[in-house]
């Protein structure tokens, strides 16, 4: 049977993203064994023909109701998949489901009936949130840098934007390419409805990049290669604090008026 990425270059280029955001996660270690999840809201390729196809799955409860996700179609991550598989066989490793009228279950479309990982009713949750607010987002990445993880171990930088400002003020590109900074989720049970809806919180409030504290990062974006870049700078950053430490001493950091002055020359968001 032929893969429904076939006739279809844009569908496929946008899998082939996350394929290659995969591969990244793997090298950079941040995905060990099946570690980590990608949902990417795919509803714009989706042509007449795929609107036909039948489904390779009795429809599977999400476990909650999302009004907002009535029709729509997503590639997931599979459950107990590894990232450094996806990255060569995605359709192998993932699936691509919709989402019934009664917005309450999916089934699996293509291309091998691969269960989406534990953790769909918490992305598709976040999809939901940001389809309601119009939000032009169309990707959530979940995985665990190891720096931003092991500073989230040291209590005084879980404070409200203590470990923002660290972050932006290690390097401008921080500031440039992550400018709402990381927001941070107290720890809760991995996967748990209470966390999905703490991390809506915190997306709500203003940030695209929210920090699990002792768990891993969940960052949103317009495609699954920038929520990639978002947490890539962050850990950068994180990366030459550290260093700083290793050499024997506290980075001094840029000042909060240096960091205004990137924030007003390239017009970032407040």
């Amino acid at each position: 049977m032929k893969s429904i990425l076939e006739n279809r270059p844009q569908l496929s280029a946008e899998i082939e993203k996350v394929a290659e955001v995969a591969l990244y996660l793997w090298q950079k270690g941040w995905a060990e064994r099946n570690g980590g999840n990608i949902t990417v809201n795919i509803t714009e390729y989706v042509d007449s023909e795929m609107l036909s196809l039948p489904a390779i799955s009795s429809p599977l409860e999400i476990g909650t109701v999302l009004p907002a996700l009535k029709g729509k179609w997503f590639y997931c991550k599979g459950t107990g998949k590894r990232m450094r598989d996806l990255s060569v066989r995605p359709m192998e490793n993932g699936s691509i489901i919709r989402i019934t009228d009664d917005c309450a279950h999916y089934e699996i479309v293509a291309d091998s009936p691969v269960r989406p990982t534990s953790e769909l009713p918490s992305h598709l949750s976040v999809h939901n949130y940001l389809i309601a607010k119009g939000s032009p987002y169309k990707a959530s990445l979940h995985t665990h840098p190891i720096e931003l993880v092991a500073m989230t171990h040291y209590r005084p930088f879980l404070e409200k934007d203590v470990l923002t400002n660290i972050l932006w003020s290690m390097i401008p590109e921080t500031k440039a390419f992550c400018p709402r900074g990381l927001g941070v989720v107290p720890y809760m049970l991995p996967g748990s409805v209470a966390l999905a809806d703490e991390t809506i919180r915190t997306i709500d409030s203003g940030y695209d990049v929210v920090m699990w504290e002792k768990h891993g990062v969940f960052a949103v974006d317009v495609d699954i290669m920038d929520a990639f870049d978002q947490v890539d700078v962050l850990n950068k950053a994180a990366l030459i604090y550290e260093a700083g430490k290793n050499m024997g001493f506290t980075p001094e950091g840029m000042t909060q008026q240096q960091m205004r002055e990137i924030s007003e020359v390239f017009g970032l968001p407040k």
